[in-house]
C-alpha cells in the first residue's frame, strides 16, 4: 500500500460549548479516493476548514508531502497543492473562464501587462484535461453547473494540487453529467491525484471510491477499504445503528379529494390532469427538465397558467403568487432551501415563522411570546438540534436546515404540501427522520406531492406515481403496480396515444 501523502491525526476541535472534533484522523493517498462520510454535524467541514487553515485546530498534527503543515489560511494551503472544490462554487459569474482560472495568479508580458493570450491557452489545454472543451473567453453565469465544476477543476490542476477536495460535487448534477464528472476524476486518479470525496449520496462511494473515512458526532470511527463495505455496514458505521427499513412506508386510508387538477397548461406544462386525496403521497417522477419543478410553480402563482381547472378542498383554486396560494391552503417547499426556501442570516425563530406572521401578530404588531413559544413547540416536535431559536439557521446542518424548511410551511396549516426533493443533501440518518415526519403528515390528513429524482424514495414512499415527462403526463402506476422498470418505459415511451396501433 502506497505511503499516504496527506495524514491528519488525532484533531481536536472545539467551539464555545461544543467538542466538534474529538481525535480525528484522515488519510489520503496518492491515486485513489477516499470518502469522507458521516451524517450532518459529524464534523466533516470542521475538519476540512482545519486542514485548510480557515480553523486553528487544538492539537493533533497534518501532514502534507512529508511535512508537518500549519497553513493560516486557504490560499496558502493552495499554494502547496491542496485545493478544496467547495458545494457552492467560488466562482465570478460575470467574468470569463480564463480570468476566473487566473484570478489573483495572472500572466504578464512585457511592460506588466496582462498576457491574455497565454492565459487563454493554458485555460484551453486545463479544459481539456477535464474532457470540457469550453471556449476560454466564455462568461462562467452562461455555463451549466457541471461545467462550472470542470472550471473549478481546471483551478485546482493549475496549481498542481496534490491533493482535491470536492464537497458534495454530484448534489446539483443531472445523473447524465454525474457520469462526465466520474470520468474526470478517473483520470485524476490516474494521474496520482489523492481525492478526498464528501457526499450523502452513499451509492456513489462504491462506484467512485477506493477507501472510506467515517465521522459520528465529532469522532473518528474508521477507516476501511469500500471493497470491504456493503450499503448496511457503511450506513452502521455512520449512524450508530443499522436502518432496517430505509423507506419507513406507512398505510393510511385516504379520505377525500383534497386537490383535483384538470388539463392544466402554460408554457411549462401541457394539459396535466391529477387528483389527490388526504393521507396520501402522490410521488412525480421524471428526468431532468420534465416539468415536475415548473408544475408545482404553477400550482404555487410562480407561473401564470393558461387554460384548465383546480379545485382545492372543495373550492375552485387559482393562486396569482405565493401569499395567495398560502392563504387558500397550498405550501410549495422548495428543492433549493439555501436559495429560495431559507433566509440564512436570519434566526431559527425568524424562519419558521416567515410565512405565517398574521397568525402571531395583533393589529400589525408581533407577539413575541407567542412567537417564542410557536417556535419552542416546532423545534420539539420536528426534532430541531440547534442551540437555541435564535441560532442563524447557516450555522446548522443540512438536515436541521430542511426541518425548519418543512416546519415553516407547516405553520401556514396547509391542506396540500408539495415537497419538491424533500432530502437533498442530508444525510442518511436524517432522510429517514424526514419519512417519519412525512407519515405523521399522512396520518393528520394532508395532501402531499412529492417530487424526487432518487427513484428509491419514489417507489419507497409513495401511494400513488405520476410519470412526467416533457411537461407532459405520461402516465399514473399505484403502489402496487409502480417499479423502477415501468416509471422508465412510461418516460421514454414517446408516442402518443393516437399514434399507438
Amino acid at each position: 500500500m502506497a505511503e499516504a501523502i496527506l495524514t491528519l491525526r488525532d484533531i481536536q476541535k472545539s467551539f464555545p460549548g461544543v467538542h466538534a472534533l474529538k481525535g480525528v484522523s484522515l488519510n489520503v493517498y496518492p491515486g485513489e479516493v477516499m470518502a469522507l462520510l458521516g451524517e450532518n454535524g459529524a464534523g466533516k467541514s470542521t475538519l476540512m476548514k482545519v486542514l485548510t487553515g480557515v480553523y486553528q485546530r487544538d492539537s493533533g498534527e497534518i501532514v502534507f508531502k512529508g511535512r508537518p503543515v500549519a497553513y493560516r489560511g486557504a490560499r496558502q494551503a493552495q499554494e502547496d497543492g491542496l485545493a478544496i472544490i467547495h458545494q457552492e462554487l467560488n466562482l465570478v459569474p460575470k467574468m470569463r473562464i480564463y480570468e476566473n482560472i487566473f484570478l489573483g495568479r495572472e500572466l504578464k508580458g512585457k511592460g506588466g501587462r496582462l498576457d491574455k493570450r497565454a492565459m487563454m491557452e493554458k485555460t484551453r489545454q486545463l479544459l481539456e484535461r477535464v474532457r470540457m472543451p469550453l471556449d476560454p473567453r466564455a462568461q462562467v453565469k452562461d455555463l451549466s453547473i457541471a461545467q462550472q465544476q470542470m472550471v473549478e477543476i481546471a483551478k485546482a490542476l493549475l496549481l498542481n494540487a496534490q491533493v482535491i477536495v470536492m464537497d458534495e460535487p454530484t448534489d446539483a448534477l443531472p445523473d447524465e453529467e454525474v457520469d462526465s464528472l466520474f470520468a474526470v476524476i478517473r483520470g485524476l486518479r490516474s494521474e496520482g491525484k489523492g481525492i478526498v470525496y464528501i457526499t450523502h449520496r452513499l451509492k456513489e462511494v462504491f462506484e467512485i471510491c477506493d477507501r472510506a473515512t467515517v465521522l459520528r458526532d465529532g469522532s473518528f470511527i474508521g477507516e476501511t477499504p469500500v471493497k470491504e463495505l456493503t450499503m448496511d455496514s457503511l450506513i452502521g458505521m455512520m449512524v450508530g445503528r443499522t436502518l432496517d427499513q430505509q423507506f419507513p412506508y406507512q398505510a393510511v386510508q385516504p379520505g377525500e379529494e383534497v386537490l383535483r387538477v384538470e388539463g392544466l397548461s402554460n408554457a411549462h406544462i401541457h394539459d396535466v390532469t391529477f387528483s389527490l386525496r388526504r393521507g396520501e403521497v402522490v410521488g412525480c417522477a421524471g428526468l431532468v427538465g420534465a416539468g415536475r419543478t415548473e408544475l408545482a410553480c404553477t400550482l404555487y402563482g410562480l407561473y401564470p397558467w393558461e387554460k384548465g381547472q383546480v379545485t382545492l378542498a372543495g373550492k375552485p383554486y387559482r393562486a396569482d403568487n405565493p401569499s395567495h396560494a398560502i392563504s387558500q391552503g397550498l405550501y410549495y417547499m422548495t428543492e433549493d432551501r439555501k436559495r429560495n426556501g431559507l433566509v440564512m442570516l436570519m434566526d431559527v425563530a425568524g424562519n419558521i415563522t416567515l410565512s405565517s406572521l398574521c397568525a402571531i401578530s395583533r393589529r400589525g404588531k408581533l407577539n413575541k411570546g407567542k412567537e417564542k413559544q410557536v417556535v419552542r413547540d416546532y423545534i420539539q416536535k420536528m426534532n430541531i438540534k440547534t442551540p437555541s431559536m435564535t441560532q442563524r439557521v447557516r450555522n446548522l446542518s443540512g438536515g436541521n436546515q430542511q426541518k425548519i424548511v418543512l416546519s415553516k410551511a407547516l405553520m401556514t396549516e396547509p391542506d396540500v404540501l408539495i415537497l419538491d426533493e424533500p432530502t437533498r443533501g442530508i444525510d442518511v440518518g436524517a432522510k429517514k427522520e424526514i419519512y417519519l415526519l412525512i407519515n405523521q403528515l399522512k396520518a393528520r390528513g394532508k395532501g402531499i406531492l412529492m417530487i424526487s429524482s432518487e427513484m428509491p424514495e419514489i417507489l419507497g414512499m409513495s401511494d400513488r406515481v405520476l410519470v412526467l415527462e416533457g411537461g407532459r403526463l405520461k402516465g399514473e402506476l399505484s403502489r402496487r403496480e409502480a417499479t423502477q422498470e415501468k416509471i422508465m418505459s412510461l418516460i421514454v415511451d414517446e408516442k402518443t396515444e393516437g399514434e399507438r396501433p
